[in-house]
């Protein structure tokens, strides 16, 4: 039982390899990524710009509410000069520990890159979930008298009259 613990500490190792936990999962390190989280009062945009050019070559206005997650991975371009190093990285939901970073694009390397944080004007409304409205609390479920428009409020009915 025992030497099966090892191979079993392996495997799971293993399995999480492709996740990332932005507060350092398992085995955090300095390299582990960045985490960017837009919020009502600070809607954040990152900008990522090659220095060489001072072109930006991705950017991304984060809805409010979610994270931007991203790491680099060196040596995991497309081409060893101009593009040497790969990005990985996926919007979350805001306060996300874990999670896979299901998008990539190679990018310069880590000498020839700058990441640019802005702050938009604030304040910034979140974006109506999908099924916001299917629920029974929504504005278009509410009786007339509940609305700002108003109505009259209907007659409570009692069990003992």
């Amino acid at each position: 039982m025992t030497r099966l613990a090892p191979i079993a500490l392996v495997a799971a190792m293993l399995a999480l390899a492709g996740c990332y936990g932005p507060r350092g999962a398992i085995y955090p390190y300095s390299g582990s990524g960045y985490t960017y989280v837009s919020s009502e009062m600070q809607p954040v945009t990152v900008t990522l710009i090659d220095t060489r050019t001072e072109e930006p070559f991705f950017k991304m206005e984060i809805p409010v509410g979610k994270q931007l997650t991203l790491n680099f991975l060196e040596g995991k371009g497309d081409d060893p000069v101009e593009r040497p190093d790969r990005m990985v990285y996926a919007i979350m939901d805001a306060g996300t520990s874990t999670g896979r970073l299901t998008n990539q694009l190679t990018c310069p390397p880590r000498g020839s890159r700058r990441i640019d944080y802005a702050l938009r004007p604030a304040p910034e409304a979140r974006e109506m979930p999908v099924d916001y409205e299917q629920r029974i609390d929504a504005v278009q479920g509410r009786p007339a008298w509940w609305t700002p428009a108003g109505g009259e409020i209907p007659r409570e009915k009692r069990f003992y009259e």
